[in-house]
């Protein structure tokens, strides 16, 4: 075989240029490839694979709190759209608009979903009648389009993939605990599986959803110190269900409209996992939701025993419940170990003939390369308690480096010398008007992310105008 040009092909170094390192994975690891319709990719399976175990696991949390999967069109005519003014005005620079059917104009344009609330409140006013068929908890997978004009894979794209939770309850309080359990669900889902610390909280008036009463937040911070929304849990109120009409009758029989509340995850937690714990080698998934958690890998696998061996070990780590596979291509060990690297495979499992001689292998970790000496027979028992432990050091990993990576600001000269020198989150004082929070954006070039549920009392005084403060926030710069 010719002499490959390079194990697997440089990427540019996050600290060189975090932007095109994050591109260079994306692309290297095959997780998309770019298409021939601006701002839209395709997910390759690398890529999806992830997308899947993300849906599995939220899927199978959803339904434990009762929620019941369905799948509404993508078309919403015009005038469907125009019920809800707040919703519409949020949403219009982004729509994209069907115009002809087949050789016809149409005589009502018709929206490509960039959310669904619209419709949900179309279906909901003829499925709801009674306080009996209340609640209503529904979610639906689907695609959505928004017509952004900077795309970045995962991140920003013009049509993407995620999942769009729709209730419908009887009376307020309802609605408020459906909201913040959802939140709390996306919270545990991405400590617990993606290894993602994140921050809870509220968004303030200016950066909640169109037509929304309150929306709510997890933030995370990536390795670059810019925040990434990650979920967001939305209570509606009465604010669609009086323009859609949607009532139903009470048990004491008076007519009275329903409470909502609406909550996504996107394909965009794809990005969060590159940003948290990629590196300069490329990917590192934690081991919960990589598609291949174990990569088997022959040295001299021409030699007599030694696929046979490696076999066995893939079938005995199957059969112990993990997602392993055995790389028996053609290719030099070293290639397979910086493709495996490049694919962010939690751990690898060297084998050679001196190993099995000896009735060991070596499992190395992606983390930090650990070189793990294990006794052939004990494999089984044991990689699943290394990928355990990579799993709770890696959400450490990234709780400390977000720690490390979290300032406080009194007023505004820190504000600035925070926000030009040192990436990350900023805590600091605000007294709820949005003429200071647009200050902030135009002059220190920060966001509000969130109002944290846990608040603290850092200062007495909004770090913009000085007048007496009512909320902590954490800003920062987003993607």
């Amino acid at each position: 075989m010719a002499k490959e040009q390079k194990l697997v092909k440089e990427i540019t170094s996050m600290e060189e240029d975090f932007a095109q390192w994050y591109t260079d994975v994306v692309r290297k690891a095959e997780l998309i490839d770019y298409t021939s319709v601006k701002g839209c990719m395709v997910i390759k399976p690398a890529g999806y694979a992830i997308w899947e175990n993300i849906q599995a696991e939220l899927d199978r949390r959803f339904k434990e709190t009762g929620v019941e999967n369905v799948y509404l069109p993508m078309f919403i005519p015009e005038s469907l759209l125009q019920k809800e003014k707040d919703h519409v005005e949020g949403f219009a620079p982004e729509v994209a608009w069907v115009t002809m059917g087949g050789l016809e104009p149409l005589q009502e344009r018709l929206c490509v979903r960039p959310t669904s609330e619209t419709l949900f409140c179309d279906f909901y006013k003829n499925d709801i009648h009674s306080y009996r068929d209340l609640p209503r908890v529904y979610n639906q997978w689907c695609s959505v389009v928004r017509w952004e004009k900077t795309t970045r894979p995962f991140l920003r794209s013009r049509e993407f993939l995620w999942q769009e939770g729709h209730t419908a309850h009887a009376t307020a309080e309802e609605a408020e605990e459906r909201t913040e359990q959802m939140l709390n669900l996306y919270a545990d889902f991405c400590e617990e599986v993606l290894a993602m610390p994140v921050i809870k909280g509220r968004k303030t008036d200016k950066e909640k959803f169109s037509g929304a009463d309150a929306t709510y937040t997890i933030e995370a911070l990536m390795h670059d110190g810019k925040a990434l929304q990650s979920g967001t849990s939305h209570n509606f109120g009465q604010n669609f269900s009086k323009p859609f009409e949607i009532q139903f009758a009470d048990k004491d029989n008076k007519l009275k409209y329903v409470y909502q509340t609406s909550w996504g995850m996107t394909t965009r937690l794809i990005g969060a996992i590159i940003m948290v714990h990629g590196d300069n080698s490329g990917l590192v998934l934690p081991p919960r939701i990589a598609p291949t958690q174990v990569m088997v890998i022959p040295i001299q696998q021409k030699k007599e025993g030694v696929l046979d061996t490696a076999n066995k070990v893939k079938d005995a780590l199957v059969a112990a419940g993990l997602r392993a596979r055995l790389d028996d291509s053609d290719k030099s060990p070293g290639w397979k170990f910086s493709e495996q690297e490049m694919r962010g495979i939690p751990v690898r499992i060297e084998l050679g003939p001196k190993d099995i001689e000896a009735g060991q292998a070596v499992v190395v970790r992606r983390d930090t390369r650990e070189k793990i000496t294990v006794a052939i027979d004990a494999l089984a028992l044991e990689v699943p308690k290394i990928l355990e432990q990579m799993q709770k050091e890696m959400l450490e990993r990234a709780r400390a480096h977000r720690d490390a990576h979290t300032y406080t600001a009194h007023n505004m000269e820190e504000m600035k010398d925070i926000a030009d020198n040192k990436p990350g989150f900023i805590k600091a004082m605000w007294c709820g008007c949005q003429e200071c929070e647009d200050a902030l954006k135009e002059e220190v070039g920060v966001t509000s992310r969130c109002m944290p549920f846990e608040q603290e009392h850092v200062s007495d005084t909004c770090v913009y105008c000085g007048k007496p403060a009512k909320k902590l926030v954490y800003w920062g710069k987003a993607y």
